[in-house]
C-alpha cells in the first residue's frame, strides 16, 4: 500500500498538527498501521499483528460483506436523517427485536459519547430530577456532561466531583470492598447505592439515573455479581430514577450466549434506557439510545425537537444492519462462546503455572487477566504489566493494559478471533511471562500497601514512557495514585534488569 510519509515523518506531522492529548498506542515505539484484515493489523512493512485490542472492528477488519453494502448505499444516498428513509426505521426495528420487549424507541447518534449525553437528558427530563449515581472508575465518554460522571478521568485534570454526582463503589470481587468470599456481595454492593440515594435524600437531592457499563472495561474487566443490577434497579426506581446500561463496549454478542451483556444477569434485569456504540458500524460513526415509550414521550413533552443530522443517515444505518447479518449468518456469538471459553481455559492454566497472575476473569470474548506482585495480598504489579505489553508486541500481538492500576491485561479482539489465534497468543503470554519472573525472582514478594508511603518501582523504559505518554498523573496531582504506588523490594523490578 503506497504511503504518503515515512514513519518519522508521519510522527512529526502529528506532533505538529495533532493535539497533544491525543495519545497513540504503545506510544514509546508507536506502530504505523497501513491495512487491516479480519483479526490482523498490518505494518507499513508489512509485518502482520494479532489484534487483541479492538472491539471496534466488531466482525473483523474490512469485513468484505460490510464494504460492499457501505459502498452500495453510497452509491445512491446518504443524506440528513430528517428525510423519510426505509434504512433507518429497518435498522431502528432489528435492533429493537434483540432488546426486552419495552426497550423499543430509538434515537441514534454518532458515538457512544453522543449516545451516553442523550441518555443523561432522558434520564433528568424523565422525572425533573438531575442526580447521577455512577461506579468507581467508571469512564462513559468524553463529553463535559461524560466526563462529571466518569471517575476514571477524575484526577487527571483540573475537574473536581460535581455535587450531583455521586460515586458508587465498583462491584469488583476480586479487589473491591466485598469480595468472593462474602456471602452475598451482590446484596452488599447495591446496599452501598441505596446508602448513597438515602443520603441523597436526606440532603434534598433527587436521583435521576444511576448508569453503568453492564461490565466495566477502562475499570479494568470488572464483571459484577450475579442478582446486583436488579437490586440496584429496585432501589434506584423507589428513588423516580432510572438504570441506564451502557454497552457501547460490550454489547452485540462479545459475551456470546447473549446478545447484551446485562442480560447475563436473567431475564428479571432490564434497563430502561440501553446505549450502544463502538461495534455498531464495524468501524463505521454510528450509535444509539434505546429507551422506553414513557420516558420518549416526556422527553418529547419539553417541546424541545431533538434531531442529529447524521445519526442513523442511510449509510450509517446500512452498515449497521449488515454488522447484525454478519453477527448471525457467521455465528459470531457462537464464535465468543467456545473461543471464549478456551480462551479462559488456556488461561487459567497460566495461572496455575505463574505467581504474575492473581486472577483471570471474563465471559465470551471480553476477558482480563490482572497481574499481582503478591498472590494473597493482591498487590498490582503495574510495570510488569507495562513490560509485558510491549513484549507482546514484539511478539506480534497486540494488548493494552488497565484498571485504576493500570495491571489488568484486557483482551477484547474482533468477534472472528480463533482458538489457533487464543493459543498463539497464550504461547506467547507464557513465553514472556516465564522469563520476567525469573527476572524479578521465582516467586514474587509482597509490596507495602501503605498510602502513607509514597514509592516506586523501577520500570522499563518504554513502560515508564507509555504510563508519562497516557497522561497518568503524578502522585501530588492525584492522591490515588499513591495507592497505585509500586514500592521495591529485594526481587522487585528495581534490584534486577529485565533483559528486553
Amino acid at each position: 500500500m503506497c504511503e504518503l510519509y515515512s514513519k518519522q515523518d508521519t510522527l512529526a506531522l502529528r506532533r505538529k498538527h495533532i493535539g497533544p492529548s491525543c495519545k497513540v498506542f504503545f506510544a514509546a515505539d508507536p506502530l504505523k498501521i497501513v491495512r487491516a484484515q479480519r483479526q490482523y493489523l498490518f505494518d507499513e512493512k508489512g509485518e502482520q499483528y494479532l489484534d487483541c485490542i479492538n472491539n471496534v472492528a466488531h466482525v473483523g477488519h474490512c469485513h468484505p460483506e460490510v464494504v460492499r453494502v457501505a459502498l452500495k448505499q453510497m452509491e445512491v444516498l446518504n443524506t440528513n436523517s430528517r428525510f423519510l428513509h426505509d434504512n433507518i426505521v429497518e435498522y431502528a426495528k432489528r435492533l429493537s427485536a434483540t432488546l426486552p420487549e419495552k426497550l423499543s424507541v430509538c434515537y441514534f447518534t454518532n458515538s457512544g459519547s453522543e449516545a451516553n449525553d442523550l441518555a443523561l437528558r432522558l434520564a433528568r427530563q424523565f422525572r425533573g430530577h438531575q442526580d447521577v449515581i455512577t461506579l468507581d472508575h467508571a469512564y462513559h465518554g468524553h463529553l463535559s456532561s461524560l466526563i462529571e460522571i466518569s471517575p476514571y478521568k477524575y484526577g487527571q485534570g483540573t475537574d473536581v466531583k460535581k455535587e450531583f454526582v455521586h460515586v458508587a463503589p465498583t462491584p469488583d470481587t476480586y479487589r473491591g470492598k466485598y469480595r468472593e468470599d462474602h456471602a452475598d456481595p451482590a446484596s452488599a454492593y447495591a446496599d452501598e447505592v441505596k446508602k448513597i440515594i438515602d443520603e441523597a435524600h436526606k440532603s434534598g437531592r433527587k436521583i435521576a439515573a444511576f448508569i453503568a457499563e453492564s461490565m466495566q472495561s477502562c475499570g479494568g474487566q470488572i464483571i459484577p455479581p450475579a442478582g446486583y443490577f436488579q437490586k440496584v434497579t429496585e432501589y434506584v426506581h423507589k428513588a423516580g430514577g432510572v438504570f441506564i446500561a451502557d454497552e457501547v463496549q460490550v454489547g452485540f454478542g462479545r459475551v456470546g450466549k447473549h446478545f447484551w451483556s446485562f442480560q447475563m444477569h436473567g431475564e428479571d434485569c432490564v434497563p430502561d434506557i440501553v446505549t450502544m456504540g463502538k461495534p455498531m458500524g464495524n468501524g463505521h460513526p454510528v450509535a444509539c439510545v434505546v429507551t422506553t415509550k414513557e420516558i420518549a414521550e416526556a422527553f418529547s413533552s419539553s417541546g424541545m425537537e431533538y434531531f442529529n443530522t447524521y445519526g442513523g443517515n442511510p449509510v450509517s444505518s446500512a452498515i449497521g444492519l449488515a454488522v447484525l447479518d454478519v453477527i448471525e449468518n457467521e455465528d459470531l456469538q457462537g464464535n465468543a462462546t467456545r473461543v471464549g471459553s478456551y480462551l479462559i481455559e488456556l488461561l487459567n492454566k497460566q495461572k496455575a503455572k505463574h505467581p504474575l497472575i492473581g486472577d483471570v476473569r471474563g465471559i465470551g470474548l471480553f476477558i482480563g487477566i490482572d497481574l499481582v506482585k503478591d498472590q494473597q495480598r493482591r498487590t498490582p504489579a503495574t510495570a510488569e504489566a507495562q513490560h509485558i505489553i510491549y513484549k507482546m508486541k514484539e511478539k506480534r500481538v497486540l494488548l493494552s493494559a488497565d484498571g485504576p492500576h493500570r495491571n489488568v491485561l484486557k483482551i477484547k479482539p474482533p468477534m472472528c478471533f480463533t482458538e489457533e489465534d487464543a493459543k498463539f497468543l497464550v504461547d506467547q503470554l507464557d513465553g514472556i511471562l516465564t522469563v520476567l519472573e525469573e527476572a524479578i525472582g521465582a516467586k514474587t514478594e509482597s509490596v507495602t500497601d501503605s498510602e502513607d508511603t509514597p514509592c516506586r518501582t523501577k520500570m522499563p523504559r518504554e513502560a515508564h514512557l507509555e504510563l508519562l505518554s497516557e497522561g497518568s498523573p503524578d502522585q501530588k496531582a492525584n492522591p490515588r495514585q499513591k495507592r497505585n504506588g509500586l514500592c521495591a523490594d529485594k526481587h522487585s523490578l528495581l534490584s534486577k534488569r529485565l533483559k528486553t
